[in-house]
């Protein structure tokens, strides 16, 4: 399942959302996405988890947690 992450902070970066995530399950791959101008974060990246069961783990405990004093956001990603 591939899932959004969105209001990370600028400073996080993927090794850190890749550990985060890990806590719930296997992740098979991260993705920060950053400006192709600055190669700074643009505060959101993608997850994929390949088992449904953790992916929807990680989604209900990681939804709303203070992140880097950042509330992230975390659901599926629509296709």
């Amino acid at each position: 399942m591939k899932l959004l992450v969105r209001n990370l902070a600028r400073s996080i970066t993927e090794e850190e959302i890749k550990i985060l995530f890990s806590e719930y399950g296997t992740v098979q791959s991260c993705d920060l996405v950053l400006d192709k101008v600055t190669a700074k974060s643009k505060g959101f990246a993608f997850v994929e988890m390949p088992k449904i069961k953790e992916a929807n783990t990680a989604i209900k405990t990681l939804n709303g947690k203070k992140l880097s004093n950042q509330t992230i956001r975390v659901k599926k990603a629509e296709n």
